[in-house]
């Protein structure tokens, strides 16, 4: 029994965890290597269409991810780090048009039934991009994407914008 409701909450737990959908794009025939320092892009931040609070919540995420990664922030850095977000309703249909037929022996032998109709889920999923822009060519050679559902409580932001920028940082520099 006890074996049974431990698994039972393990799936429920695997199931009710909405994972990050992540991309990447980059400028092929970049040497990725010669970058060891960054700063954040002015214009581009300050453009975020966030509130302050999530803003610094991203830009913390991005410096533990970064310095995470040996880099350092500089007064002179060789990346510039911009950020987009956006926001987009996700809507999910499940269709149950489950026909069930049978056969059996007894009184009545044959039947068919089932449930019919759709189940539909939206959810407000939270879109960050992140660029990566030459500091003196003054040109993007990397993007990562990120899609996850949104939080609404203050910790579950910092955890969930954390493991966005997690998720979309683990692919820089990308594995040519």
């Amino acid at each position: 029994m006890k074996k049974t409701l431990l698994l039972m909450a393990i799936i429920t737990a695997m199931v009710s965890c909405q994972t990050v959908r992540v991309s990447q794009d980059y400028a092929i025939g970049t040497d990725f290597n010669q970058y060891k320092t960054y700063a954040y892009f002015k214009q581009g931040v300050d453009e975020a269409n966030i509130s302050e609070l999530d803003k610094k919540r991203i830009l913390r995420a991005i410096d533990a991810e970064m310095g995470a990664k040996g880099f350092t922030k500089s007064e002179n850095p060789d990346l510039l780090v911009s950020i987009f977000t956006d926001t987009q309703e996700r809507v999910d249909v499940y269709n149950n048009w489950g026909w069930n037929f049978g056969y059996g022996w007894g009184w009545g032998g044959f039947g068919f039934g089932g449930p019919f109709g759709n189940n539909v889920s939206r959810t407000t999923e939270g879109v960050l991009y992140i660029d990566l822009i030459d500091a003196n060519d003054k040109e993007l050679i990397w993007q990562g994407i990120g899609q996850a559902p949104l939080k609404t409580e203050p910790r579950e932001k910092v955890e969930r914008t954390n493991e966005i920028v997690r998720e979309i940082l683990m692919q820089f520099p990308p594995n040519k």
